[in-house]
C-alpha cells in the first residue's frame, strides 16, 4: 500500500490522541480506494446504494463542512459552493460517478490538507464554532474532532464491506 498509515499513540495528551485517530481513519479510507479505478469505485454493495467513490467525495465534502464552513464560519470551497443541495441532498455522493478515480482522490487529499491547515500546530480544543444550527448550541473544536473519528469510523466500516465486494482485499 502506498497510502502509509500509522498507529495512534497508546498514551498521548488530547489533542494528538484526536488527530492521531483521525488521521489512521482518513488513511484508513484512502487506503481502501487506493488501486481502484472508476468502474471500482462505483460498484455499490447492495442492497445498499453506497460507493467508495462517493464516500470519497461524501468525506472531501464533510471535512470542508465542519472545518471550514462550521469551525471558521467560510463559505463552503469549490465544488461544494455552487451545489444545489435543495435539488440533490445527497448530490456528494452521486456526482462521484462522473469524476476521474484521481479526480476524487486528490478531492479528498486537498480537503484534508486545508482542514490540517485550519488546526494548524496547537489547536485550541475549546475554541467554538462560528456556525451553528439555529435552536442548537454551538460546538467546540473537541466535538468537531470526535464527530470526524466518527464519520470516518463509520465510512471505514462500510468501505471494508465494500472493497472486499470488489476484489476480496480485506486486509488494507
Amino acid at each position: 500500500m502506498s497510502v502509509p498509515r500509522t498507529e495512534p499513540p497508546r498514551a498521548a495528551d488530547e489533542t494528538t490522541m484526536l488527530r492521531a485517530f483521525l488521521d489512521y481513519h482518513r488513511a484508513t479510507l484512502l487506503r481502501q480506494a487506493e488501486g481502484l479505478d472508476a468502474e471500482q469505485l462505483g460498484r455499490s454493495l447492495p442492497p445498499s446504494t453506497m460507493t467508495l467513490g462517493g464516500m470519497l467525495k461524501h468525506l472531501a465534502f464533510v471535512e470542508d463542512w465542519w472545518f471550514n464552513v462550521t469551525l471558521l464560519g467560510d463559505e463552503p470551497a469549490p465544488p461544494w459552493d455552487t451545489v444545489d443541495w435543495e435539488a440533490d441532498g445527497d448530490w456528494d455522493w452521486h456526482s462521484a460517478a462522473h469524476d476521474t478515480p484521481d479526480g476524487l482522490r486528490t478531492l479528498l487529499a486537498g480537503a484534508i490538507a486545508r482542514s490540517e491547515e485550519i488546526l494548524g500546530d496547537r489547536p485550541d480544543l475549546e475554541r467554538v464554532a462560528v456556525r451553528h444550527r439555529p435552536g442548537r448550541s454551538p460546538v467546540t473544536l473537541r466535538w468537531i474532532l470526535v464527530h470526524m473519528i466518527e464519520e470516518y469510523a463509520r465510512h471505514c466500516g462500510h468501505a471494508d464491506l465494500i472493497r472486499e465486494s470488489v476484489d476480496g482485499a480485506t486486509d488494507l
